[in-house]
């Protein structure tokens, strides 16, 4: 039977709690949670989802076929120097920690299975795009396994661990860059004239469907688009005002920075 040991009790920690045991993926009794001081949450996370919580003695650590390192970054080099004597040498590593690279945490807990994985906060409505790689000493059972379990979150890609960056800078912070783009279309249909309950529901519906059409796969974005717009029509108007305020340049800025930082953040923990 496999258990599972989550280090941190966070969003992301109970995110992938939620998925796991909504989609029953792993029996409750094999949860078990552990953070470092914020007892309303734990109990929280035990009530909400009938997990187990780790004892003082830190035996479910000992006998965990799998430990997510789910703590924030500021907190992880302690967090590994504690865990490393309670680790049993089978475990495997899934960390879903921002910007901490395999080769950091293989120095603290030893050379062991390590994966990492980037998931983002859509997550918690298993929707989540998530990327994993992994170190050469994960079986392919268990590299079937972690999917797996991932997936009760949404997707999952693999990917090298070098371009979990600019994953982090796509899908890790992508959500935040479209709550965004809902903000500013959301005001400004407001001020042309809409209701906000409406303005919102018309732009959700649009991006929804946007999206399946996407995902459908058949057609390219750019083939799509020019089926939208027709010549002197509004959307030409609205595109061309995009074009002229060079949108295309900021969203390749934005997809930069956000990978710059991942990158400086990175080499802080090494």
């Amino acid at each position: 039977m496999t258990k599972i040991v989550f280090v941190g009790a966070g969003a992301m920690a109970e995110a992938i709690i939620n998925g796991l045991t909504k989609e029953q993926k792993i029996s409750p009794a094999s949860i078990y949670v552990m953070n470092k001081s914020d007892e309303k949450q734990l109990n929280y996370l035990k009530e909400t989802y009938n997990v187990q919580l780790v004892c003082e003695q830190k035996k479910a650590l000992t006998e965990a076929n799998i430990i997510f390192l789910a703590m924030k970054p500021k907190d992880a080099n302690d967090a590994l120097t504690n865990l490393a004597p309670y680790i049993n040498n089978e475990a495997t590593i899934v960390s879903v920690i921002a910007g901490i690279n395999i080769q950091t945490i293989t120095n603290s807990l030893g050379n062991r299975p390590i994966a990492r994985v980037m998931p983002n906060t859509s997550a918690a409505v298993g929707m989540s795009a998530s990327a994993i790689c992994w170190n050469e000493l994960i079986s392919d059972a268990s590299k079937i396994l972690i999917i797996d379990l991932l997936e009760s979150i949404g997707s999952v890609k693999v990917v090298a661990e070098e371009d979990l960056h600019v994953v982090t800078a796509l899908s890790g912070s992508g959500p935040a860059y479209f709550y965004y783009f809902a903000e500013q279309f959301e005001s400004a249909a407001i001020k042309h004239g809409l209701e906000k309950t409406d303005a919102r529901q018309l732009f959700i519906q649009t991006m929804e469907g946007a999206a399946q059409m996407l995902k459908k796969g058949d057609v390219e974005p750019e083939e799509l688009r020019r089926r939208v717009t027709s010549p002197g029509g509004t959307t030409e108007a609205g595109l061309e005002q995009l074009m002229e305020h060079k949108v295309s340049e900021a969203i390749f800025a934005c997809i930069q920075a956000a990978q710059n930082r991942s990158r400086e953040l990175g080499k802080l923990y090494e």
